[in-house]
């Protein structure tokens, strides 16, 4: 299918998990378990959040946008979930979230644009579009490729950095 003729979001949503596997390069378990405070996630959290995202969250969506006239979604709240996230492991997450993307991706591009035009109606935001949750599916994505990134450099380049990281400010 040509691209203006897909739904939108889709070559970033494809391009998320290189994006993350390029700034997880290099860590260890240790570095992938490192929290910068207890009340904040870890790198590996962060996967499993996403992992757990993909399919319990998004597909499901993206199937009843599909399937069912103007269904009713509920607010998605990764706190709710957050036994389900503790003590993951990186590695395994992340290749859950690979996989689970990819599929995901490849189903996207068989729908025709038009069906960025259907609607459901979401408890907190009232009636939106498949096409606008797209867009909100990839700005979860850049928010977690930001948290990433942020925890990555904390973590690895920071005190590395010696006095030419004293001016940095980072938020993990």
């Amino acid at each position: 299918m040509t691209q203006e003729l897909e739904l939108d979001c889709l070559d970033q949503l494809e391009a998320t998990p290189a994006i993350l596997r390029g700034l997880m390069c290099d860590l260890s378990v240790e570095d992938t378990d490192w929290k910068p405070a207890p009340d904040r996630f870890s790198l590996a959290e962060v996967l499993a959040h996403l992992s757990h995202s993909e399919g319990h969250c998004y597909r499901t969506r993206v199937d009843r946008f599909v399937s069912e006239e103007l269904p009713e979604f509920e607010p998605d709240d990764a706190q709710m979930y957050l036994e389900l996230y503790r003590n993951a492991n990186a590695e395994d997450a992340f290749d859950h979230f690979e996989e689970q993307r990819e599929t995901n991706v490849e189903y996207l591009r068989t729908l025709p644009r038009s069906a960025g035009d259907r609607r459901a109606r979401h408890q907190e935001a009232g009636e939106i579009t498949l096409q606008q949750m797209l867009h909100e599916w990839t700005m979860h994505d850049l928010g977690h490729i930001r948290q990433i990134a942020e925890l990555v450099r904390a973590r690895k380049h920071l005190q590395a950095a010696g006095k030419l990281g004293d001016s940095y400010r980072l938020n993990p």
